[in-house]
């Protein structure tokens, strides 16, 4: 049973992180026909110091329906002002349908949560020059939290997917690094956990579907990806719990790669997204160790 005092201080940051007033972007464009294949762009903030870096930014929340880019927009903005140009994704998620088994909206879409997510990435570097010319794509971050630091970790992977893959890149992609914030990065760990109500089954369409197509989406299974990987993770996260990123590092050492793994002394989960959180600066200075 979680510690009621570790259930108070998660609302708390919770709250904290949720009331940032929404932050308009600069720039939208499209990647697509469907309303949610759109990317906001926020242009550097300050004095003018040349093509910035482009962290792209892909939200949380269980990639599930009712949580939206919205709510990592004030993350963006933090971002922008520290120098960077910022691409924040939206992607489909899950129907607002409850799920037979969860009571709740059903977790991402089989296929089209991935196929938005690779569509943006391969869009990103022509948006970007029409929607954003201060970006410099040549140095690209891809950054998320949650359900989003999964789908970080998995466009960085595209290249290592099984090769009947739809969304398998013939080479790597062109990116400085991830940085993995408190990522959903192994599915098999985050299901005996329980982690956002066995939202990884449903991300992938169910139980009877979860072992076919696990080494198709789970960070875990797609190891090495010779990209350089950060995750920055709470050590009092009770939504995804350290256990589930510091697995996904043990596979990738066991791979034979390196995943920087830097974890917060009485930070949970929401802190990391939160501007007005010391967390959130760590943030922004691991994503500098790969950008500049």
């Amino acid at each position: 049973m979680t510690d009621p005092a570790a259930v108070e201080r998660d609302a708390a940051e919770a709250d904290s992180a949720f009331s940032h007033p929404a932050v308009a972007p600069d720039a939208t464009a499209s990647y697509g026909e469907h309303p949610d294949q759109v990317v906001e762009f926020y242009a550097p903030r300050g004095a003018d110091r040349g093509p910035a870096p482009l962290v792209v930014l892909l939200h949380g929340g269980a990639w599930r329906a009712p949580y939206d880019r919205q709510h990592v927009t004030p993350l963006a903005d933090f971002l922008a002002r520290q120098g960077f140009a910022v691409a924040n994704v939206e992607y489909r998620r899950g129907s607002s349908v409850p799920h037979q088994n969860a009571g709740g909206p059903v977790a991402g879409r089989w296929p089209e949560t991935f196929d938005d997510v690779a569509a943006a990435m391969d869009a990103l570097p022509g948006l970007a020059a029409t929607a954003l010319p201060q970006a410099d794509v040549r140095r690209v971050v891809v950054t998320g939290h949650s359900a989003g630091g999964h789908l970080a970790l998995w466009a960085a992977a595209r290249h290592v997917l099984p090769s009947d893959s739809p969304w398998r890149l013939s080479a790597p992609p062109v990116l400085r690094g991830v940085v993995a914030l408190a990522p959903i990065a192994d599915f098999a760990v985050a299901e005996a956990l329980g982690v956002c109500g066995g939202a990884s089954a449903q991300l992938l369409g169910g139980e009877s579907h979860f072992a076919a197509r696990l080494p198709y989406a789970d960070p875990a299974a797609l190891l090495p990806t010779g990209i350089a990987t950060t995750v920055v993770q709470g050590r009092e996260d009770i939504v995804v719990p350290a256990a589930v990123a510091e697995s996904y590092v043990a596979a990738a050492a066991k791979a034979g790669e390196t995943v920087g793994l830097t974890l917060l002394d009485g930070i949970g989960h929401f802190p990391l997204i939160d501007p007005a959180a010391d967390a959130c600066a760590v943030v922004a200075e691991e994503i500098s160790q790969l950008a500049w």
